[in-house]
């Protein structure tokens, strides 16, 4: 990562770049191209929460997008009531249109940064929150942000998070970013793996999962579970134990 921290996309650049790409991001395949294993990390948070919280009446999902995430677990428990959280209005808007013609539940839209959000403490069954969180910037903007995803989780709730890490030693952050670019011109080319390297470079500002099961455990989630690893993206959670 080149770009300094103080130097990385705001939340309104990074909000316009969403604003832009809904269709892309209601298709699975389409919309997560960039990302290694989408459709067996999705499948695997998703049953993680059903399979900790099988009676879930309640989700919180945290960077919604188009709702895929949302949907994949309506597939399991439904009806739930949705709260749905996204910087992009068109996001939010596209994502309640899907949800609420599957879904009987209530759909409840917070146009948000999660950090911000005003949502209600020890209410949400399930937390979902993919392909967000490496948004988020210096080690107390971390803290602070899983501590209130923590207080948001209701006592015997759970959160599953699907990401793009980094890595604590350089040599495996080389090995793992050589496979990463390799992974992304077998997609599109050299002109792509440019490209999304370069976005990454602006606004990401990814942490390691190991620095990140560490810190669930420290904001007092009970149970710490690692699903899947590939290269530089992963899918964990957490169980919060009444």
């Amino acid at each position: 990562m080149r770009t300094p921290m103080d130097q990385k996309s705001s939340l309104s650049e990074i909000r316009e770049r969403f604003d832009k790409d809904v269709e892309r991001f209601s298709n699975l395949i389409t919309g997560q191209q960039a990302t290694m294993d989408a459709p067996l990390v999705m499948e695997l948070i998703t049953q993680a929460a059903k399979t900790a919280t099988p009676h879930a009446k309640r989700i919180l999902d945290v960077g919604c997008g188009a709702g895929n995430n949302t949907l994949k677990l309506l597939q399991m428990i439904n009806p739930m009531d949705c709260d749905l959280v996204d910087l992009s209005e068109p996001m939010l808007e596209r994502a309640r249109q899907r949800i609420s013609s599957y879904n009987k539940g209530r759909v409840r839209l917070f146009q948000d940064d999660i950090r911000t959000a005003d949502l209600p403490k020890e209410s949400y069954d399930v937390i979902l929150a993919a392909m967000v969180l490496h948004h988020l910037r210096d080690d107390k903007d971390w803290e602070d942000t899983f501590r209130k995803l923590y207080q948001l989780t209701a006592p015997g709730g759970s959160i599953w998070i699907a990401d793009f890490v980094s890595h604590e030693n350089p040599s495996m952050q080389t090995i793992m970013w050589q496979r990463y670019g390799q992974y992304l011109e077998s997609m599109g080319g050299a002109g792509y793996r440019e490209k999304v390297f370069a976005y990454i470079d602006k606004e990401d500002s990814p942490r390691p999962v190991t620095y990140q099961l560490d810190l669930l455990r420290k904001v007092g989630f009970n149970e710490v579970e690692m699903l899947h690893k590939n290269s530089c993206f992963v899918a964990f959670g957490a169980i919060k134990r009444p």
